[in-house]
């Protein structure tokens, strides 16, 4: 078989940067080792920045979005206590819309079967080669068949465990890394929201965060140690933690009920450097990977899919590897703006079993600062609804 671009990986990355090259008339062919159900199945992020919204409009399947997002202009941050509002739209302008990551990668599918575009699923064994050559290819086995797919450039959308950045030698490529001592325990529930905006909630018992879905479903979390299992929190025990966290108010309006999806996720940041490798370009996690406590990881994957798109299209159209050669550095320029927003926040709310008497003190100073200060609110919200591309 012969492409223009094979990707790897049939997430939202993969699948968003497909549909924008599909769309400017550049072939390309989507390669995923698991079933399109499992990657439906996986439960992700909820907030998108306008940025990657219109991103999503011009690959021509933001219409659901549209309608069913909820516009968000602002967030709660509570401690001591009480809640305080940063208002986005007040600060810049801006909003950000709470809109799953699972329905986004089902427009995304959806879309691309329309478009008679290919995506090869549980395609086994992917392996990548010549990628310092003119000629990459990708080889998979799919049904007991070998096959191999020839291509000007692979782009690799496969997460922080895929294939693409594993081909890369370890001596050309350099990564950075923070591990954090805690993780984020999170539930689904068709249970209506606590508060009509996301509250990001600082405790002496530890972090907390209740978001939604819909107007209908409600996705909470709370911090948890590292070796905590699903089985040590039935769902009881997940909602009176939960109540603890928040002022009065909203603990008094939470709605529990049973939970339809229970998961716990470790906080990393992650940076691998650089993010092209002859005609192998990384994008989304598979080059970097942020806590959550910032809304950013499919944002960011999105910024990336925004400045790889651009580049192959003036590849092809203009016969320019100008942006291809700008891509790494571009690309990696806004990844650690994320990078330092996300820890950022992280730092700012969560508890960290290392710290002394002392950190907690700067960090409730600095609580108290952002709320009381314009520009500090002003930074925040133009990092949360998301810098320029």
């Amino acid at each position: 078989m012969r492409t223009q671009v094979a990707i790897i990986g049939a997430g939202p990355s993969g699948l968003l940067l497909g549909q924008l090259l599909h769309n400017h008339g550049i072939s390309n062919v989507i390669l995923e080792q698991r079933s399109g159900e499992y990657v439906l199945g996986r439960i992700r992020a909820g907030v998108i920045e306008e940025g990657a919204a219109d991103l999503i409009d011009r690959a021509g399947v933001g219409a659901r979005m549209r309608r069913e997002g909820l516009v968000h202009e602002g967030i709660e941050i509570s401690f001591g206590g009480k809640r305080h509002r940063i208002d986005f739209r007040k600060r810049t302008g801006k909003a950000v819309i709470v809109y799953g990551q699972t329905e986004i990668t089902r427009d995304l599918m959806d879309g691309r079967a329309a478009a008679g575009a290919e995506t090869v699923y549980e395609a086994e064994n992917v392996s990548l080669h010549d990628i310092q050559s003119g000629r990459p290819r990708v080889r998979y086995r799919k049904n007991g068949t070998e096959h191999e797919i020839q291509c000007d450039f692979i782009a690799g959308c496969d997460g922080f465990h895929g294939v693409s950045r594993q081909t890369i030698s370890e001596s050309a490529i350099r990564t950075y890394e923070r591990i954090y001592p805690f993780g984020w325990l999170g539930i689904l529930c068709d249970t209506p929201p606590v508060s009509p905006e996301l509250i990001y909630a600082n405790h002496e018992r530890g972090f907390a965060l209740c978001s939604m879905r819909s107007r209908n479903r409600s996705r909470l979390y709370i911090q948890c140690r590292l070796d905590d299992h699903i089985e040590d929190w039935p769902d009881d025990r997940f909602w009176g933690e939960l109540k603890l966290r928040l002022d009065q108010q909203a603990a008094s309006r939470i709605v529990t009920g049973p939970s339809i999806e229970k998961s716990i996720a470790p906080l990393r940041s992650f940076v691998a450097e650089p993010m092209r490798f002859g005609r192998l370009l990384l994008a989304g996690d598979a080059a970097h990977i942020v806590p959550p406590t910032g809304a950013k990881g499919l944002n960011l994957a999105a910024s990336d899919v925004h400045y790889l798109w651009q580049a192959l299209a003036a590849y092809y159209d203009e016969k320019s590897a100008a942006e291809l050669d700008g891509y790494s550095a571009r690309a990696l320029a806004r990844v650690w703006q994320a990078e330092r927003f996300s820890w950022w926040m992280t730092t700012l709310l969560h508890r960290f079993p290392e710290g002394s008497g002392f950190d907690q003190r700067i960090q409730g100073a600095e609580l108290k600062y952002l709320v009381g200060s314009d520009a500090a609110q002003t930074s925040l919200a133009e990092n949360y609804v998301g810098l320029p591309y």
